[in-house]
């Protein structure tokens, strides 16, 4: 059956022929041995924000080098080249740690329990060799060492001609799938392929004092994905871009990370740092750790909303410029204004339940911060 749609073939052709010509890529088969002296000499890299994505068990990394001494087959490892034709690392990383951890090169000390250069894998929990667990790299007899060491993998380069976004997509869908990360653990290492400026500084902002007594009541959980950094970046995407918020709020926050890094959405880092900081302090002085917490029976509790944290970091915006910290009448004004608002009915109707991640509802709830604020006679 033929689409009835009408399409101009000459440029959905042409389109695909010039992004293909962005793409200048190589296969490679090299030996886990020689990726290894390669890393040990800074010829292949793994960011930092990449390696802490590093989170296989020490059974899943055993059972991975049960594969390559049984010689199964494994997928390849992609990486791409700089200026300096050195690799980085972009997909691959968990099998590639764990060769490292089999040799005592690993330092991954994120992982539970941590990893430190020197440590030897002790195999655990192969079931096909089960003779191999309890056993390290130099508990091996000398035949099934050179196995693993002239393991190949193949390794697909995409070379330095290549352009700066095919790059970028490409880690970006390679780190989509496979481990379950979160949005903001792939945002980590994407964005700053475009350009590490933005998300450098929306990790220090994640450490500001007065917004880390803010967020409390996050989970420890939350905190280790990186769901602090989100926020961050949640409070200046609403702040700056939020007619762009259509339907994914997953979607807006990478495409408003990527305007901010690429220069397409102006950015003045000075300026927005001081909105943050002074945002965050009035909010640690008015409301602390409850500053986003839902009201219960008597009190506000000790949890932690998001739909709170979107409606008053941005309806606060409405009058930041009015408020001064210093004045303590301006800050208990604050204070009592905010309580109000989280006990009121159609701002509790619009930040539970479900249905509440959408443009309508958000904009209902910022609507309603704005307007308690708004009248405030400071």
């Amino acid at each position: 059956m033929e689409s009835k749609k009408n399409i101009d073939v000459d440029k959905l052709l042409s389109s695909r022929d010039e992004s293909t010509k962005k793409a200048s890529t190589r296969s490679l088969d090299i030996s886990f041995n020689e990726l290894m002296d390669m890393y040990k000499d800074g010829e292949l890299n793994i960011t930092p924000d990449y390696q802490r994505l590093f989170r296989w068990s020490e059974g899943a990394r055993s059972r991975f080098i049960e594969s390559l001494l049984i010689e199964m087959p494994i997928p390849p490892i992609y990486v791409v080249e700089d200026e300096d034709r050195k690799y980085q690392l972009i997909d691959g990383l968990q099998r590639f740690s764990s060769y490292l951890h089999l040799r005592g090169e690993l330092d991954a000390k994120h992982l539970d329990p941590s990893v430190e250069k020197g440590q030897f894998l002790e195999l655990r929990e192969c079931d096909i060799v089960e003779k191999l667990n309890g056993l390290t790299f130099n508990d091996l007899p000398t035949s099934l060492k050179i196995i693993l060491k002239r393991s190949y993998v193949r390794v697909e380069v995409v070379k330095k001609e290549s352009d700066g976004m095919l790059r970028y997509h490409m880690f970006k869908r390679l780190n989509s799938g496979g481990e379950p990360l979160t949005a903001q653990e792939i945002r980590n290492c994407t964005i700053r392929m475009l350009s590490p400026k933005f998300m450098d500084f929306i990790a220090n902002m994640a450490e500001e004092k007065n917004y880390r007594e803010c967020i409390t009541n996050i989970s420890e959980k939350q905190e280790k994905s990186g769901f602090g950094q989100e926020l961050v970046l949640r409070f200046f995407a609403l702040k700056n871009d939020r007619e762009s918020f259509k339907h994914d709020v997953t979607d807006f926050l990478t495409e408003y990370a990527e305007k901010a890094s690429n220069g397409k959405a102006p950015f003045d880092y000075e300026k927005e740092e001081e909105t943050f900081k002074k945002t965050f302090l009035i909010l640690k002085k008015s409301l602390g750790k409850k500053s986003f917490g839902r009201f219960g029976v008597r009190d506000i509790g000790s949890n932690f909303s998001v739909y709170h944290f979107e409606a008053i970091c941005t309806g606060l915006q409405t009058i930041l410029d009015r408020i001064k910290p210093e004045k303590e009448q301006h800050i208990e004004k604050i204070k009592e204004t905010l309580e109000k608002i989280k006990r009121d009915s159609k701002f509790q109707s619009a930040t539970t339940g479900g249905g509440k991640n959408s443009p309508g509802p958000l904009g209902q709830r910022i609507e309603i911060v704005s307007k308690g604020l708004s009248g405030l006679q400071l």
